[in-house]
């Protein structure tokens, strides 16, 4: 029989890449399960605020101070025009940006989005 001295550095080799990739994906998959429920609890809390007529800059405040890094919120009605009975619609845009290496360069930044809709007070 010949020498099998090199075998187990070359299955290791081959093996240590294709691990490391799927450790980055639960990574990168936990990740983006805990920013989207975490902008699904701040959109809540945002959409709450405007129920009892908070002002527009209380509710950027809030939401800037809960997760840094949110793109974009939009809230409609506009906030002078606001009435008891009407819905408040909150919509936060958040750009989720993998760490593993080959889904970085294919899909990041990936836009998340959340709409909350919420009867005024």
């Amino acid at each position: 029989m010949k020498s099998e001295k090199g075998q187990s550095i070359v299955e290791t080799a081959l093996m240590v890449p294709v691990l490391l990739l799927f450790l980055f994906g639960i990574v990168d998959f936990g990740r983006l399960i805990y920013i989207t429920l975490t902008l699904d609890h701040i959109g809540r809390e945002a959409a709450r605020s405007a129920s009892v007529h908070s002002s527009n800059a209380a509710i950027e405040t809030k939401v800037n101070n809960y997760v840094a890094g949110v793109k974009a919120i939009n809230i409609t009605p506009p906030e002078g025009t606001r009435k008891t009975g009407d819905e408040v619609k909150i919509e936060l845009k958040y750009d989720f940006n993998f760490i593993t290496p080959l889904a970085d360069t294919i899909a990041s930044p990936m836009e998340l989005t959340n709409t909350t809709v919420m009867r005024m007070e």
